[in-house]
């Protein structure tokens, strides 16, 4: 399984963005994007995302210079994506997402060896911790695996993020986006702790604060 792509694939997919997802965003939607200046520039890192909707990958890559975006994947089910219908050509072949299997994986299998493999080339990853999308607005408990993720990969920083309102623009079902104003907030990247609980603990908590400073948000 390989997600690099030619260069003519490249400028497709730069193409798509500059012409088609940017303007939809800022015009169409409206976004309000805090402390853009976090977002890291080179890989390897993790952006750990709350996530309600498909818009949230497209607009957190959509925050990259084009030159950067060439190096960003975001995470998402094989079960999915991996399907070869358009959504999935679109996923894998136009944005990029890098796969991961979450259904019958043997005991023998690593499901995050793609992903390790992907950091240790110096990717920036998207993952959202909550493992899918859940209902509109409202934050799901972090799974376990992104603790795994840094136990394995202790030198890859963690930038929390926060999403507010991509849920109402296209929620769970839906298949064309509708005006919403949304806010995106980029945390400052976070120290793996000594184990995994103390690695969630910290990733929830630095979330819930970001999203205190969204008005209306609050932590939930």
């Amino acid at each position: 399984m390989s997600w690099r792509f030619t260069e003519s694939g490249s400028l497709v997919r730069a193409a798509f963005f500059a012409l088609i997802v940017r303007p939809v965003l800022l015009l169409a939607i409206g976004l309000n994007v805090r402390h853009r200046e976090r977002l890291p520039k080179t890989g390897p890192a993790i952006l750990a995302a709350n996530h309600n909707s498909h818009f949230d990958t497209l607009a957190l890559m959509a925050l990259f210079p084009l030159a950067v975006l060439t190096n960003v994947r975001a995470v998402a089910a094989a079960d999915h994506f991996g399907k070869a219908n358009w959504t999935g050509r679109i996923a894998r072949n136009l944005i990029g997402i890098l796969p991961i299997e979450r259904q019958d994986v043997s005991r023998h299998a690593d499901p995050l060896a793609g992903i390790v493999e992907a950091l240790d080339e110096g990717r920036i990853l998207i993952l959202y911790p909550e493992g899918s999308r859940g209902d509109p607005e409202r934050r799901q408990a972090f799974k376990k695996g992104i603790a795994r993720l840094a136990e394995r990969c202790p030198y890859v920083p963690i930038f929390p993020v926060f999403l507010q309102g991509f849920g109402k623009v296209l929620p769970r079902g839906a298949f064309l986006p509708v005006p919403f104003y949304c806010d995106v907030v980029i945390g400052k990247p976070l120290a793996v702790a000594a184990n995994r609980k103390e690695t969630m603990v910290s990733l929830e908590e630095a979330v819930s604060a970001l999203a205190e400073t969204v008005p209306g948000a609050g932590g939930g």
